[in-house]
């Protein structure tokens, strides 16, 4: 949804805007045929490999680094307040396709998940050292396993004869857990789980959306693309009402008190010609936020 992530940015051609998961540039691309002379791009990416993406242009700044912190960036570089944020949460493809940094059960290679590429803790040390009642609690969580537990006994009770170090040492621990005939669903549902935990994804959304208050100037846009419920949610009630359950706050005058207003009531999905083109934008949600005038703590 390239072309609605850019039109619900609302680009002034001298405005100043985060890319905050710059991956292959997509994004930053299209904002950069926006802006003039004086436009700025600031964009963020944990990835040493999205640095080979970076287009040669005086406009657009470059920082590796984790994007709960892109406020943090922002004002180290002069730049406290900007015009505009998006943010696509989903997983690139370079990531899903590059056999060797374990994103994918499609490849027996080592387990990995890791984003940041410097960080110590990966998947393998994840299935290997969290006790069943921590594996059950993560893989039902962000995995939505019904049969969370039982997958958990499963892996603690394999790397008691060996280490869980391959992704098919980690299908063989399932055993069972994984049914004949939606295996690829399941797995990708354990991925996910693993994934997430492995990185702090939910951690870093919730830090992320709380310094987008600071960061977005009055009447600037925050555009947010998620792909699972687990981010979905509270980006939907943190545009809604400032925080991740979705309380409204009123003023005297009965009007909600929150740092944005939603933009689009209903959430925007992808177009079937969309879905023809890339089967994997079909779970892709879009919601667009406009910064409002309160002070908003």
């Amino acid at each position: 949804m390239l072309d609605e992530c850019i039109e619900a940015l609302h680009i002034k051609p001298s405005g100043v805007y985060a890319d905050v998961t710059f991956g292959g540039g997509g994004h930053s691309r299209a904002i950069l045929e926006r802006l003039d002379g004086d436009g700025r791009l600031y964009v963020f990416d944990q990835d040493a490999d999205a640095m080979d993406n970076v287009p040669d242009d005086s406009r657009i700044h470059f920082f590796r680094g984790n994007f709960r912190y892109f406020a943090q960036f922002l004002r180290l570089a002069g730049c406290p307040k900007v015009d505009g944020v998006i943010a696509d949460l989903g997983v690139s493809s370079h990531h899903f396709d590059d056999a060797q940094r374990g994103f994918s059960f499609r490849f027996d290679v080592p387990l990995d998940m890791r984003m940041n590429q410097s960080a110590a803790f990966s998947a393998r040390e994840l299935v290997n050292t969290y006790s069943a009642e921590h594996l059950s609690r993560v893989l039902k969580d962000y995995g939505e396993i019904k049969n969370a537990w039982k997958l958990a006994q499963n892996i603690v009770s394999y790397r008691t004869q060996k280490p869980i170090v391959t992704v098919s040492d980690l299908i063989t621990a399932a055993g069972s857990c994984v049914p004949k005939f939606n295996d690829n669903k399941y797995l990708a549902t354990v991925f996910q789980a693993l994934r997430i935990e492995v990185n702090g994804e939910i951690e870093v959304l919730h830090d992320f959306l709380k310094a987008t208050t600071g960061a977005i100037k009055s009447g600037g846009r925050l555009v947010i693309m998620t792909y699972h419920s687990l981010e979905d949610r509270p980006v939907k009630n943190f545009i809604k009402a400032g925080n991740f359950d979705g309380r409204e706050r009123k003023d005297p005058y009965g009007n909600v008190i929150a740092p944005f207003i939603a933009l689009n009531r209903k959430v925007i999905t992808p177009s079937d010609e969309e879905l023809e083109e890339n089967p994997r934008s079909r779970s892709a949600k879009l919601r667009v936020g406009e910064r409002t005038i309160y002070n908003y703590d």
